[in-house]
């Protein structure tokens, strides 16, 4: 091949190359001119052949043709990955229907206990998960021996810093920033070394209650609102019982249950045959948590109540296992959609 003829040849190529459209045409033409069979190496193994007085030029020649021709491919691939496929559309078909995604049962739980609560006058306070010693357990009237300070039952950072154990210690926070009357509920995640069995988790959520105002203020009061959250969540026909208790942050203390929204009070297996089910703890706001964050207990009084996100999602959707609830298995999800 001269000279002249190699030029024709590298022309062609090039004109080849500019008129490819996509990108299989591309690799066909990367394939016959540089590939190894390709017409370009073909010179190269040929060079033995060349005059050797020409070779040099030839030589040359053919490595710049070597060198546009790998530069027109790159830019042709290029140019073929980023341009649009062409797509048939049928426009006689259905459209596709895409499905929506449902909420969380927890985040449901905890919107509408918002709902009902905000439609009594209270409002949703938040607080750090990151706590102090004062906040989740002295300002709550909670002694140092008590065993829920022991670091097998806390999560402990240190001698002062912990993750809280309840959402109370958002109650203190807001007792301590503002003066009464107060209205509130507290949602929110909390922590404890509690894996014990299929309804017990060391990450959970509390919803915690407080009002404290300077009226009198009884339990009379706590059992309405509570007999409203009853029903508003579980539906018509729900009572509430209390039963006597203790908590170091009332007095009196109580037990909260509702009546099974399964069979209406008179027996089955989700209440164990008994009509009720355990669903909070409550009471009279102590007057020595009062006085921890500088209320005078003899001008102000008020109730606390305090229950289990995941406990209100598994008794209302009939949920055997709290895991269920923190594997995010869409499955499961979408059954409660």
């Amino acid at each position: 091949m001269t000279l002249a003829e190699l030029e024709n040849a590298k022309a062609q190529s090039l004109r080849e190359i500019a008129a490819a459209t996509d990108a299989a045409a591309v690799e066909a033409l990367r394939v016959k001119y540089i590939g190894r069979n390709g017409s370009i190496p073909a010179l190269i193994k040929a060079m033995k052949d060349v005059p050797k007085e020409e070779r040099p030029a030839f030589g040359k020649a053919v490595q710049a043709w070597r060198a546009e021709a790998e530069g027109a491919l790159a830019a042709k691939s290029s140019e073929a990955k980023c341009s649009p496929k062409t797509v048939e559309t049928d426009l006689t078909l259905p459209g596709r229907w895409w499905k929506l995604g449902v909420k969380h049962p927890l985040s449901r739980i905890i919107e509408e206990t918002a709902e009902i609560f905000a439609r009594l006058g209270f409002t949703v306070a938040d607080g750090p998960e990151l706590e102090n010693r004062f906040n989740n357990f002295t300002a709550l009237n909670t002694p140092e021996h008590h065993p829920s300070q022991d670091r097998t039952d806390t999560f402990w950072f240190g001698d002062d810093c912990l993750l809280r154990t309840q959402t109370s210690p958002v109650q203190i926070r807001t007792m301590m920033a503002n003066k009464p009357p107060i209205r509130v509920i507290c949602p929110g995640r909390t922590f404890r070394r509690d894996t014990t069995d299929a309804t017990h988790s060391a990450n959970f959520h509390q919803i915690e209650g407080l009002y404290v105002d300077t009226k009198s203020v009884s339990l009379a009061d706590l059992k309405s609102v509570l007999a409203y959250f009853a029903r508003e969540m579980m539906g018509d026909g729900v009572t509430v019982r209390f039963r006597p208790h203790f908590f170091p942050f009332t007095e009196p203390s109580v037990e909260v249950d509702f009546t099974c929204h399964v069979c209406k009070g008179k027996g089955c297996g989700v209440c164990k045959q008994s009509g009720w089910i355990e669903v909070a703890g409550a009471g009279m706001v102590d007057p020595r948590v009062f006085g921890h964050v500088g209320y005078d207990a003899e001008k102000v009084s008020g109730y606390a109540f305090g229950f289990g996100a995941e406990r209100i999602a598994m008794i209302k959707y009939g949920i055997p296992d709290i895991r269920w609830l923190y594997e995010n298995d869409v499955r499961f999800l979408n059954q409660l959609g």
